[in-house]
């Protein structure tokens, strides 16, 4: 049962809707991927309908409360990416000096690169006041409920 609400193979990052650096993150994805990669990646909050199907097919990131990145595969299965796995995934999207960092930085062991990730996600609200994500018009239809 593939999880529908995006286009086609499209990748989804799921984000906090609540969290400001989650807002953030979505926002500095936007500002630096590849003119190119721009139809390549949608957005939907993890408060959101999208969201609730994807944890439905995946009951084990019920307690995920940060980024997640849900994707199809060729045959239709419904794939995610939690934590840091999540994290790189969005690095390769944006491509570029993102990309090579990504590769540079999966030769860390991923239990190290999740703690890392994990004790930044323990403080985001501490580093990020609460931000409501209000897409522009130009990248609107990228964003899914």
């Amino acid at each position: 049962m593939a999880v529908t609400g995006a286009n086609d193979l499209t990748p989804v990052l799921l984000y906090d809707g609540e969290c400001g650096l989650c807002a953030r993150s979505v926002q500095f994805v936007l500002a630096h991927e590849r003119p190119e990669r721009r139809a390549g990646l949608r957005f939907a909050p993890l408060q959101g309908a999208y969201a609730t199907k994807v944890r439905e097919r995946h009951p084990e990131i019920a307690a995920i409360d940060s980024i997640i990145w849900h994707a199809l595969t060729l045959a239709g299965e419904s794939r995610v990416r939690v934590r840091s796995d999540a994290a790189l995934a969005a690095m390769v999207h944006m491509g570029g000096v993102w990309r090579v960092l990504s590769v540079v930085a999966r030769v860390v062991p991923r239990p190290i690169r999740d703690a890392v990730y994990e004790a930044i996600a323990r403080r985001r609200v501490q580093l990020a006041a609460h931000a409501c994500l209000l897409p522009s018009a130009g990248v609107r239809d990228r964003f899914l409920d």
